[in-house]
């Protein structure tokens, strides 16, 4: 579902060419096209509209959150934005729907945070939504916008469907089919909400490096460890993708340690140990104690064409 849908119904009744003078009737030369053009025009709709200023300590998060929280550089260098150049675009919020006089964000989670820092009052057009129109209207800015990491889109998921939500609005939302939302929902319910909390969005990490993930996570006291590791200040400190780094790591499996095989010493008929031997499957290894028998070694080599050649009869 395309969000200028979601967005075309906040401008209320069309106008129709008659309604509009000389004007407005015009269509730009250069009005962008496509998908592109069409949230652009909405988003001028939008801020064209008689939006209310409200008090961002009035508005809730929503009962499931879509996005994780952001690596701290990343927000603070987005609330600076905001702080020099102000907010502009709204964010989309509705009446709370059990607190009179309280309200819940639908999207734009990320301005109000900014814009609250700021100590300033945050722009909103308000629209009475449905639980599902809330859901599909999150979806719609997020596919209009950076898309959810996988992560993120298998979290919100696995946190609708517990929410009650039904799926076919979790599809809608996500743009997803039936197989694939049931693998993300499968991925997040394998995994600990909050170890994946702990790792953030990790936008760079895909589907399988989770999967795999959930199976070192299955293995006794994995999780735990999992914890110890994201505890670490060091660790906190990272990006996002290379916290999830630091964990997989850390789980990985340890490799069978070889079993080296022990040495026989070769002692020669007068008492010297003079050789060891040590065998494995693929070689056969002489060493040769120089200290015990000094010109052992080189007389050896130099008989060995004799010695291959006596043993190559041998197989005659």
């Amino acid at each position: 579902m395309a969000r200028k849908h979601l967005l075309s119904d906040l401008a209320g009744p069309k106008s129709s060419a008659a309604d509009l003078s000389p004007e407005e009737s015009v269509t730009p030369q250069y009005a962008p096209r496509g998908a592109i053009g069409a949230v652009s025009r909405s988003i001028e709709l939008l801020k064209s509209q008689s939006l209310m200023e409200l008090d961002p300590d009035l508005i809730d998060a929503p009962s499931v959150i879509d996005r994780l929280d952001e690596d701290g550089e990343q927000f603070e260098e987005f609330a600076r934005n905001i702080r020099e150049n102000g907010q502009q675009v709204p964010i989309l919020v509705r009446p709370h729907p059990s607190i009179e006089g309280r309200y819940q964000v639908a999207y734009g989670r990320r301005r109000l945070r900014a814009v609250k820092q700021a100590g300033l009052k945050i722009k909103a057009a308000v629209r009475t939504l449905t639980d599902d129109e809330l859901v599909l209207a999150q979806g719609q800015e997020n596919s209009a916008r950076q898309d959810l990491s996988f992560i993120e889109r298998a979290l919100y998921a696995a946190e609708l469907e517990a929410s009650g939500v039904q799926r076919s609005v979790i599809m809608a939302a996500l743009a997803v089919d039936k197989s694939n939302l049931s693998r993300l929902i499968q991925a997040a319910t394998q995994l600990p909400a909050d170890v994946i909390r702990s790792i953030g969005a990790a936008p760079k990490t895909g589907r399988d490096r989770w999967v795999e993930l959930a199976t070192r996570l299955g293995k006794d006291g994995a999780v735990d460890k999992a914890r110890e590791v994201l505890s670490d200040s060091t660790i906190k400190a990272l990006p996002s993708d290379e916290r999830f780094a630091g964990v997989f790591e850390a789980l990985a499996p340890k490799k069978p340690r070889k079993e080296k095989a022990q040495a026989k010493v070769w002692q020669a008929d007068d008492g010297v140990k003079a050789a060891s031997l040590r065998e494995d499957k693929r070689t056969l290894t002489l060493t040769i104690d120089k200290k015990a028998a000094p010109d052992f070694g080189d007389y050896l080599v130099s008989v060995l064409p004799e010695i291959y050649a006596s043993f190559k009869k041998t197989k005659q």
